[in-house]
């Protein structure tokens, strides 16, 4: 069985697609492969690691009268001689037995097939789905991006190894806290909804985001018992869902704000940016001093080796002196993935966590929990 392509370009930009939920390691072989489907014209691959699929879809004219082809391959190693040929290269594809043959100009490649029966599928054909909705990818990448930051990651808490789906009446929120900080972000949708809560995992979430283009194109959305599946732009995304209850992240949230200021995002990050540099990579707890006070927000770290750092931004401050102190990596992140020109703090108290809002957008909240010194 022979295959003709004219660019390798339509056969390596959908396997980048699907490529980033394959680990560089399995138990089991096939996992490492990407199901490879040639029928009437159309190219779909598909990747899996049981807990979630991809797949992209083409539609590549040439191969209308070329035959049908359905087999399995390794996805780093077919990854790496595509993106290693010239753009706009021809390639060829030679099936024989449990091999695949990939031709282009002088090069040749001989990779092992394994038997595309034995692929893993998930299907959602016997489900009913209980929610479905369509907003834009840019929307959902940009709230994705707020959270995702706050996700834990491998907690013995499963429920918090993700974001929360939280569905009321028309409006779509998304929540994420390892319990050090909690991102929560949210936004209308076009119709009234019943009440639904879907927690992502982790992986998901990031692939969603680097999948997701910053683009007004459409992602449907589609909830069902166990699964979620995502699809946009000749691509497909379905994953399971973590069971369990999420926890009651709303007593988390401050309700007073005694003392607050405003400042420009990027004047922040960056200060905070060039005191991580003293601040030790070494240190499990990166801590970064904040002295606020009349005009000023102060800030200051030291290292083990009594190496200092310190930074002034003017504020519009007139209370009372705070003196506190954050995790610096954290607050960087929820800064970093935001894109407002200010941002607001606010605390309860001298020695409360901080809340980081946006003036602008009332969707929006991030709490930290302070350090101790």
């Amino acid at each position: 069985m022979k295959l003709t392509i004219s660019d390798r370009d339509l056969l390596f930009k959908p396997l980048q697609t699907v490529s980033g939920i394959v680990e560089r390691r399995h138990t089991l072989p096939i996992l490492l492969n990407t199901l490879i489907s040639i029928r009437d014209g159309k190219l779909a691959l598909v990747t899996t690691d049981l807990e979630i699929e991809a797949e992209a879809i083409s539609n590549i004219p040439e191969l209308e009268n070329q035959g049908s082809l359905q087999m399995t391959v390794s996805v780093r190693k077919l990854q790496d001689i595509l993106r290693a040929l010239p753009s706009g290269s021809p390639v060829e594809l030679i099936r024989s037995e449990n091999r695949l043959q990939i031709v282009s100009g002088k090069s040749r490649f001989s990779l092992q097939l394994l038997p595309a029966e034995d692929f893993p599928r998930m299907t959602r054909d016997n489900e009913a789905c209980n929610t479905s909705f369509t907003l834009t990818q840019q929307i959902l990448k940009k709230h994705l991006q707020r959270v995702s930051h706050a996700m834990a990651q491998q907690d013995l808490r499963y429920y918090l190894n993700g974001t929360l789906l939280l569905i009321e009446d028309n409006k779509l929120m998304l929540v994420a806290t390892d319990t050090h900080r909690l991102a929560i972000t949210s936004f209308d949708l076009d119709r009234q909804f019943e009440k639904s809560e879907t927690i992502i995992p982790r992986k998901t979430v990031l692939e969603l985001i680097r999948q997701l283009e910053d683009s007004d194109k459409p992602v449907t959305v589609e909830i069902y018992s166990k699964k979620i599946c995502f699809h946009f732009s000749d691509a497909v995304l379905v994953s399971k869902v973590i069971s369990g209850k999420f926890i009651d992240f709303r007593r988390a949230i401050p309700q007073t704000s005694v003392f607050q200021f405003d400042i420009n995002r990027l004047d922040f990050l960056h200060a905070l940016q060039r005191t991580a540099i003293i601040s030790s990579s070494n240190d499990l707890f990166r801590n970064v001093h904040l002295n606020i006070t009349n005009g000023k927000l102060n800030i200051s770290a030291k290292n083990k080796e009594q190496e200092e750092a310190q930074e002034e931004i003017e504020i519009v401050y007139s209370n009372e002196t705070i003196d506190t102190s954050f995790n610096i990596v954290y607050l960087m992140e929820v800064l970093n993935n935001l894109d407002s020109e200010h941002v607001r703090c606010s605390f309860e108290s001298m020695q409360s966590a901080i809340l980081i809002t946006l003036p602008d957008d009332d969707q929006f909240n991030h709490v930290l929990m302070p350090m101790r010194e």
